[in-house]
């Protein structure tokens, strides 16, 4: 976790981020922020150095490129070793997030897709592999998200 103070600024950055970050040049950012152009430049390159904007990427519709089943698997490790076990499963394939959560047994979120069911099989095999106990699996019908709130100036 950074020691990076977020200001108001920094805020609208990232709110303008979260809702098109491939569309917004610095200079329309800045218009939203009353801030210069080098301004948001230097602000975007200091998020990001500090940690805090970690990438960019495209938000997909599995269903529609072909992926339809979207697939949460709850999992248990050893709590102690429960943060060591995110980088394997994100190399798992199929598989694009991990969470680690911090009550209940359950205390990882892993969530694949596939095309069918079957698909899932192999993910869920190698969470095993791993000695991880999967405790539940859950079927998503739909997916929706939208940007953090608290981000927009008021």
């Amino acid at each position: 976790m950074s020691d990076y103070e977020l200001d108001a600024v920094d805020r609208e950055i990232l709110y303008a981020l979260q809702e098109e970050a491939r569309n917004l040049s610095s200079g329309e950012i800045a218009e939203r922020t009353e801030a210069s152009s080098s301004t948001v430049r230097k602000r975007i390159q200091r998020l990001e150095s500090e940690g805090i904007i970690k990438g960019y990427s495209a938000d997909i519709d599995f269903t529609g490129s072909g992926y339809p089943i979207r697939m949460l698997l709850f999992c248990t490790a050893p709590i102690p070793e429960r943060g060591e076990y995110r980088e394997e499963i994100l190399n798992i394939p199929r598989v694009i997030s991990v969470q680690e959560l911090v009550t209940g047994e359950e205390n990882l979120l892993v969530t694949a897709v596939g095309e069918t069911d079957q698909d899932i099989t192999p993910v869920a095999q190698k969470l095993s592999d791993m000695g991880l106990t999967i405790t539940d699996e859950v079927l998503v019908r739909s997916h929706e998200a939208t940007s953090f709130d608290e981000f927009v100036a008021e």
